[in-house]
């Protein structure tokens, strides 16, 4: 049983959604979470805003810069934002926490920045894992991974099971 779990996803995917509907079920039901899920909302900062809510305490960060109308197309991920929420992710995995949700392995994981640190923290800790990764970042995924995950779809039900399945395993250990 493995205690990574990437939640493969394409364009047509709500995977923000997806993961932050289980991230707050999971804390309703009593589970202490950790990490961040993307909240999209607005018009702002483009066609879309975005913020990293930070699980357990609920702030946002925003994540989105704008660029002004003549950067159609450009990366609007605002590197100081990230820099913020990695290091909630960072504090928030040194305390007791049953699981750790981390929005999205993109571009910048796959490069080598970004949340990769606290993913691999998450890893070492030995906690419950779950990452969302895009189609496009599957291939970096994988070569970061090593192996060491499940894959699932972009489903409650198949989040939920392996979740189950997780708590067993780590309960064990």
């Amino acid at each position: 049983m493995s205690l990574i779990a990437a939640v493969i996803y394409g364009p047509d995917d709500d995977c923000d959604g997806l993961l932050a509907e289980v991230a707050h079920g999971w804390m309703a039901r009593g589970h202490s979470v950790a990490g961040v899920v993307q909240i999209n909302a607005g018009a702002s900062c483009a066609d879309l805003d975005m913020e990293l809510e930070v699980l357990g305490s609920g702030r946002r960060i925003s994540i989105c810069q704008d660029l002004g109308a003549g950067s159609v197309g450009a990366c609007r991920l605002d590197p100081t934002g990230l820099a913020e929420a990695a290091a909630a992710v960072r504090e928030a995995i040194g305390r007791p926490v049953d699981a750790v949700l981390i929005n999205k392995f993109g571009r910048m994981e796959a490069e080598g920045g970004g949340l990769v640190a606290e993913i691999g923290a998450a890893v070492a800790a030995g906690l419950p894992l779950v990452v969302g990764v895009p189609r496009r970042f599957t291939a970096a995924w994988d070569a970061f991974a090593g192996g060491m995950d499940v894959k699932l779809a972009c489903d409650r039900a198949a989040v939920d099971g392996w979740w189950a399945q997780a708590r067993l395993a780590a309960s064990v250990a």
